[in-house]
């Protein structure tokens, strides 16, 4: 479990996270929602590891392995790479920048792959994908890093049902091999699939809910 407690963070003299306590379990998918501005990402970054709180306390990170998929508007949209080389980068953080990718790592992105439903344009460049493809490929390469802690940001945001569907599969999935995860998402019916719900407005955190089982 990671226990996030009295957790700050400002920039300059505005406050992007006040106060805010949670904790974040094994095998739970965790929601973050509410309005642009009001913290999610922020508190993704700090779970990340990205951004440095301005003061609280995380506890249960020491050695865990982070896999932290972004929002696909914010990753650069002319990479000059081909899908099988995006989510092979999600071993560098095993491997290294500079060394080759082993058996092992070629079968992870294989399977990767597979699971997101993007094998057949593997060897397209990211350039080349509509928005629900990108989405799958930057899900893809966090796969392969196989975190403890899986982060992601608006994964669904704007995709068809047929790429939302597979993407909350894959996160169910991950949830239930033992990853701890947590989404920040607009969307109300991804929302209603996780185990525990969390509303951030200004920065504060409401009482959390827990939406499998009702109070």
């Amino acid at each position: 479990m990671i226990v996030v407690s009295e957790l700050t963070v400002r920039y300059g003299a505005s406050v992007a996270l006040n106060r805010v306590s949670a904790s974040f379990a094994e095998q739970t998918v965790t929601a973050l929602v509410g309005h642009n501005g009001s913290g999610k990402s922020t508190l993704l970054h700090v779970l990340a590891g990205i951004l440095r709180p301005t003061s609280g306390r995380i506890e249960g990170t020491l050695g865990q392995r982070v896999a932290y998929v972004p929002q696909r508007t914010v990753v650069g949209e002319n990479l000059p790479l081909t899908v099988r080389e995006l989510v092979g980068m999600g071993a560098w953080q095993r491997r290294g920048l500079w060394r080759r990718l082993t058996a092992h790592d070629r079968d992870a992105v294989k399977v990767a792959l597979t699971r997101l439903g993007i094998a057949d344009i593997a060897e397209r460049q990211m350039s080349a994908l509509s928005g629900g493809q990108r989405q799958r490929a930057l899900l893809a390469q966090a796969l392969v890093q196989r975190g403890d802690l899986l982060l992601l940001d608006e994964p669904t945001t704007g995709l068809d049902t047929q790429a939302r569907a597979v993407i909350n599969d894959v996160i169910d999935e991950e949830a239930a091999r033992g990853a701890i995860v947590v989404v920040a998402t607009h969307e109300p019916l991804d929302a209603e699939r996780a185990g525990q719900t969390l509303t951030l407005t200004a920065g504060c955190l409401r009482m959390p809910t827990d939406t499998a089982v009702s109070a």
